[in-house]
């Protein structure tokens, strides 16, 4: 069954607000990344699907927890 993700959490070019809490978004290798905006949880994923269903999950699916980047993030371990 397809989990809905929150159109709050869709795309942002704009920097995060003070309640986000995690960016998705690809890296330089194209992989999917969910990252927590100070660095300290994350990971990388194989779909944008399973990276925002991870990220929305741990931010109890709060819309203004979570955007995406159009950027490249990199998840630095």
């Amino acid at each position: 069954m397809p989990v809905t993700i929150p159109v709050a959490a869709i795309v942002s070019e704009a920097a995060p607000s003070p309640s986000t809490r995690f960016i998705v978004g690809q890296d330089p290798q194209g992989h999917w990344v969910a990252m927590e905006v100070h660095g300290l949880g994350g990971g990388l994923f194989r779909t944008r699907h399973d990276a925002l269903h991870y990220a929305t999950d741990v931010t109890d699916h709060r819309p203004d927890a979570v955007v995406v980047s159009t950027d490249r993030v990199e998840l630095r371990l």
